[in-house]
C-alpha cells in the first residue's frame, strides 16, 4: 500500500485506522472519507472527501482525484442496527461494496473488506469454529457478509482485483464508541465501571462471544493487505480472534482493579437472539499460518490499557 482511501472513515474503527495508516503511510497518501463532515483530527490532519458509497460517483470522482492503490471499505450498518433497518443494511453494506468493487477493477486498485463473526449461524458449530465452515446467518448484517466474501471472491478470480478481508469478531476500543452492534456491551462496560462501578448488561449470562481490543483490530487490517498474495488462499474470510469471554468473566477482571464493580442483567432479547446465534470461540490457524496473524492483547493486557486510558479521559481516578 502506497496510497489509500477509506471509506466510512468517522466510524469506530475507521476513526482509528485512519490516524494509525497516516503514522505509517504519511497524511497525504490517507484519503478519509464518509457521508458527512465533522470537525475532528481525521478530517483536520489529512485529505478528506465525502464519499456515500451507494452513490458510484461519489467514489469515481474520489479515486480519479487521488489515485489510491487500495480502498479499505469500512461503511457498514452493523447488527443490531441493521435488524431496525435490514434494507439500509442491504443498501449500504452490498450495493456500497458493489460500487466500491467496480471502481477498483476499473482502477487496478486492491480492496480490503472486513467480514465478521457474523457470517456464522445456529447451525455453525459454536466452539473453535472452523475456517471453512456451515453459514446460515439469521440477521440481514450476517447475509451481507457473507454475500459480500462470496462477491469480493468472484471479483479476484473474475477480474483478478485483489481483495482481501478478515472476520472481525467483537471490537473494543477506548477511542470511538461502537456504532450499534451486538458486542457493544463490552466496551459501555468500562465506561460504567469507572463512572458509575456498576453495569446493567442486555446480554444474559454465559453468553460467549470473541473479542479482539482494537490496536489488534488495526495491525490484521494493515498486515493482510501488506502480505504476500501468493500466500492467501481464504483471501476475504479470514478467521481472527483474539479473546472470548462472557460478561461474568469481563466483569471479574475489573474487579480486579475496581473491587467495588458490580454487574446485573436487564436481556435485550432482539439482541441476545443474535448472539445466540454466533460462536463462542474461533479457529483463526489459517491467519496464523497464511500471514502470521499474532494478537498483542488478551482479556487482562486489554482490561488494565482500557481503565488506564478511559480514566484519562473522562479524569476518573480509580
Amino acid at each position: 500500500m502506497k496510497k489509500i482511501l477509506i471509506t466510512g472513515a468517522l466510524g469506530q474503527i475507521g476513526s482509528e485506522l485512519t490516524m494509525n495508516m497516516r503514522k505509517i503511510y504519511g497524511n497525504d497518501n490517507v484519503i478519509a472519507s464518509s457521508r458527512r463532515r465533522q470537525e475532528n483530527e481525521v478530517v483536520e490532519s489529512g485529505p478528506f472527501e465525502i464519499v456515500d458509497v451507494t452513490n458510484p460517483q461519489h467514489l469515481v470522482d474520489a479515486v480519479k482525484k487521488h489515485k489510491p492503490d487500495t480502498i479499505i471499505n469500512l461503511a457498514a450498518i452493523l447488527s443490531a442496527n441493521g435488524e431496525n433497518n435490514p434494507s439500509a443494511a442491504w443498501n449500504i453494506n452490498m450495493n456500497g461494496l458493489y460500487n466500491i468493487l467496480e471502481v477498483a477493477r476499473e482502477n487496478q486498485c486492491a480492496v480490503c473488506t472486513p467480514s465478521s463473526i457474523a457470517v456464522f449461524g445456529p447451525s455453525t458449530p459454536k466452539d473453535n469454529t472452523p475456517q471453512d465452515t456451515l453459514m446460515r446467518p439469521t440477521t440481514m448484517y450476517g447475509v451481507t457478509k457473507v454475500a459480500g466474501e462470496l462477491l469480493c471472491d468472484y471479483y479476484f478470480k473474475k477480474f483478478n482485483v485483489d481483495t482481501r478481508g478478515v472476520r472481525f469478531p467483537g471490537l473494543i476500543s477506548n477511542v470511538a464508541l461502537p456504532g450499534g452492534g451486538t458486542t457493544d456491551y463490552a466496551v459501555h462496560i468500562y465506561y460504567e465501571a469507572l463512572k458509575n462501578k456498576k453495569y446493567t448488561c442486555f446480554l444474559q449470562k454465559g453468553t460467549y462471544m470473541d473479542m479482539m481490543y482494537m490496536p489488534d483490530a488495526l495491525d490484521a487490517i494493515i498486515n493482510l493487505m501488506e502480505a504476500d498474495p501468493t500466500k492467501l488462499v481464504h483471501r476475504n474470510a479470514f478467521n481472527v480472534t483474539a479473546m472470548s469471554f462472557d460478561p461474568e468473566g469481563i466483569a471479574a477482571e475489573i474487579k480486579k482493579h475496581i473491587p467495588e464493580f458490580t454487574i446485573d442483567y436487564n436481556v435485550n432479547q432482539d439482541i441476545q437472539n443474535i448472539a445466540d446465534s454466533w460462536p463462542n470461540s474461533l479457529d483463526d490457524s489459517e491467519a496464523r499460518e497464511q500471514w502470521g496473524w499474532n494478537p498483542k492483547y488478551d482479556l487482562t493486557a486489554m482490561t488494565k490499557d482500557m481503565l488506564d486510558t478511559l480514566s484519562k479521559k473522562l479524569n476518573i481516578q480509580y
